[in-house]
């Protein structure tokens, strides 16, 4: 495979090589960038710990910055206004690395499990059970976590966007909106084959396409959108099931009077940020309208059976879609429709205890049943994963380049110092397509790569920087030196799977990696090492910081790479981001532990049970009663059931869309009916409205904006609650 980099092939510079070379790490685009990663991250907060559930929000944070450049900035700063779709790429990527600054850290999940759960005995004597951490050890924790995923991520950013062109579907539609809302050039990767046919059919159908000489570089002229009624919006393509569905990869930027421009778009984004916000409001002077008994008094207080009728979860249905939320129904019915009455009908649990109780109750027994789903679905796919990548290497004819591959963007970046003369040759061409054929490497040129010593070097401080934070929280003898090291040396083997799955399917496995890292640290250190609960969530905590933190930067380095930005600008923005996040992720924690009581019926924080509960089960803790039979049967069924769905889910067979996915189940069972209810109701929404505008090519943009402004405005006025009930105000 020839590899293309900086410049065009014959050697002359085009306008889209000049695109790295446009300001993109500003002090404006990184003050905005923060600005919006910050309510990015209190919405995550508020959802996180009531459901475990937080979103990148790369798309309504690129969509904000849009509007803030090029409306408000223009009448503050009429000198200091020309803003690019790459400083939109910045800016954007600096907010999700904010934003998700909850999960990575684990403030949604192990930090809560330690402090709230965690016995003095589980704990190697270094804990009291209910002890809280300090505001200095939440940054120290937090700092230990949120850098090595990052310099993990670089060098195989090459091997997955620029060789393999792994999709990253939420990579490629934030690409895309950001084109759209700037008026800019895309990227399309297509075959050799097709790029001809395409340059032969518009040059007679539609008007000029230029190209260059060998074929494998195409720019379709503004004239296919503007000038022709008759050109389409977006190339489709039947997928193997025979449907014919617009590809998110495959949307093609226009500004024809159809399509929304951002102003729409911020216009749908505000009006349903307020009513959100407004909800939110009023549910905290009428709490009765956050959980309604649709299904009688007796479901809603034994069996938690109630309607909240959120705006922020519906559009979190909306974003999940509904093969997912269905999935979550299932779980739901299984869980606190059958497992639940049946274990109370036979005095598994007593019948007398409070739903709320995880000790006693039916809720903490379901929850080894959903743990057991989980962890075989995890399992399962992680095998199968695992088993096709060694059979790809061993039937890949140039091994070395594989290897060689993952460090030629900083060998490159340190040995061409090739001199690059930026003139202005020709015009911009506005909503363009750059068509360039799969057989390529489509490359920036060097000098904006991270170089090869910048990430060895941050690898081994990051690296250091975790093993002496956890040895001086929890002491050496809870956390060997060994045990730390493995469980680095875990994490980034994990994160490589998590980016690859995030690459083909748009779902980082953060949830089930965590888990199962717990499960392979506990055959590596035995049950009777001192502490080894604590120790076991010590090593997920590592492992889902290092998967979700690559992810999150390999989807970003998508979106730059398909419009053209500097991945060093995306790294710098990733590390500041994150930097930004360690202390406002730590200011925020402390703030909801100290206005309200969590866990609550509000905050059940259901992912922190999950994990401590996952801790105990591998590190040999008795499980309730009938409650492991239980767990071994739907366990056993599950496997199965993924085995099936993870060996099938490519070859192009209908019916595996209707074999569950234990993750999906395991979370509908695990929270409560109203988490799940409204987010099918989303889910329920996002297909008809998909299925009525069928065809056109912005109706999935449009539902993102629509669905973002709801989880945005109930998750950012949930301050103005939390406000309200730290100084007192009365509920009606």
């Amino acid at each position: 495979m020839e590899s293309q980099t900086g410049g065009s092939r014959g050697g002359s510079i085009t306008e889209w090589d000049r695109k790295p070379w446009l300001k993109q790490v500003t002090l404006r685009s990184t003050i905005i960038g923060l600005i919006i990663g910050s309510l990015v991250l209190v919405s995550n907060f508020q959802f996180g710990l009531q459901t475990g559930w937080v979103s990148m929000m790369s798309l309504p944070s690129a969509l904000l910055a849009c509007a803030v450049f090029k409306q408000v900035w223009p009448l503050v700063f009429p000198n200091d206004s020309q803003f690019s779709d790459v400083e939109n790429v910045y800016v954007q990527s600096i907010a999700v690395a904010v934003g998700t600054g909850p999960l990575a850290y684990g403030f949604v999940g192990v930090v809560p499990a330690i402090e709230k759960f965690l016995t003095d005995e589980e704990s190697g004597g270094t804990r009291h059970m209910g002890e809280a951490f300090s505001f200095n050890e939440l940054l120290m924790w937090s700092a230990a976590l949120a850098f090595f995923g990052i310099f993990f991520a670089v060098p195989i950013r090459k091997q997955v966007i620029v060789r393999e062109k792994l999709p990253f579907p939420s990579g490629s539609a934030t690409a895309t909106l950001i084109s759209v809302l700037n008026g800019s050039e895309i990227l399309q990767e297509v075959t050799t084959q097709e790029l001809v046919e395409m340059k032969e059919r518009r040059l007679r159908e539609y008007g000029e396409v230029l190209c260059s000489d060998d074929e494998t570089n195409c720019e379709i002229s503004p004239l296919l959108r503007n000038g022709n009624s008759n050109a389409p919006n977006s190339y489709t393509s039947a997928d193997s099931n025979g449907s014919n569905e617009t590809n998110v990869n495959h949307l093609v930027p226009s500004t024809s009077k159809g399509v929304p421009t951002y102003r729409e778009n911020v216009s749908v984004l505000m009006k349903t940020f307020s009513a959100s916000a407004l909800y939110t409001v009023t549910s905290y002077f009428v709490p009765a309208v956050k959980s309604i008994p649709m299904f009688g008094n007796y479901a809603s207080d034994v069996y938690l059976w109630n309607i909240e009728p959120s705006p922020a979860y519906v559009g979190q249905g909306i974003i999940m879609g509904l093969p997912t939320v269905s999935y979550m129904l299932f779980g739901c019915i299984l869980g606190w429709g059958i497992l639940a009455p049946l274990a109370r009908y036979n005095r598994w649990v007593d019948p007398e205890a409070n739903v709320h109780d995880w000790e006693n109750g039916v809720q903490g027994w379901i929850i080894w049943t959903s743990l057991s789903i989980m962890v075989v679905d995890s399992v399962v796919g992680f095998i199968v994963f695992t088993i096709r990548s060694i059979v790809k290497f061993i039937l890949l004819d140039d091994k070395m380049e594989m290897f060689n591959s993952v460090l030629d963007d900083s060998i490159q970046s340190m040995l061409l110092e090739e001199e690059r003369v930026l003139n202005d040759s020709r015009g911009r061409h506005e909503n363009t397509v750059k068509l360039v054929s799969t057989e390529i490497d489509h490359e920036v040129d060097s000098k904006h790569l991270v170089a090869y010593t910048t990430v060895l070097s941050g690898l081994a401080i990051s690296f250091i920087l975790c093993v002496t934070v956890m040895i001086y929280l929890f002491g050496i003898d809870i956390i060997p030196l060994y045990s730390i090291v493995s469980a680095l040396v875990i994490a980034s083997f994990l994160s490589i799977l998590a980016v690859r799955a995030l690459g083909e399917t748009d779902l980082n496995p953060v949830s089930g990696i965590g888990k199962l890292s717990q499960l392979l640290f506990a055959l590596i250190i035995p049950n009777s090492q001192n502490g080894s609960v604590l120790l076991n969530l010590v090593a997920g905590g590592v492992a889902e910081a290092g998967a979700q933190q690559a992810g999150d930067l390999m989807q970003d380095l998508k979106t730059g790479h398909l419009l053209g930005a500097s991945p060093k600008a995306q790294f710098i923005a990733q590390s500041i981001g994150a930097a930004w996040s360690i202390v406002l992720s730590s200011i925020v924690y402390k703030l909801y532990n100290k206005i309200y009581d969590i866990p609550n019926q509000q905050f059940r924080i259901p992912t922190a049970v999950v994990w401590i509960d996952c801790a105990r089960l591998v590190t040999g803790k008795s499980l309730p009663d009938k409650a492991l039979e239980c767990s071994l049967v739907l366990g056993s069924i599950f496997a199965v059931l993924s085995l099936i769905k993870n060996c099938l889910r490519d070859r192009g067979y209908k019916w595996v869309l209707w074999i569950p996915s234990g993750v999906a189940v395991g979370v509908g069972i695990y929270n409560s009916p109203s988490f799940t209810i409204e987010r099918f109701a989303g889910g329920m929404l996002a297909h008809i409205w998909l299925r009525t505008n069928r065809g056109n090519p912005d109706a999935k943009t449009k539902m993102i904006v629509f669905s973002s402004g709801l989880v945005l405005g109930e998750g950012i006025f949930s301050i103005v609650n939390m406000f309200f009930t730290g100084i007192g105000v009365p509920h009606f």
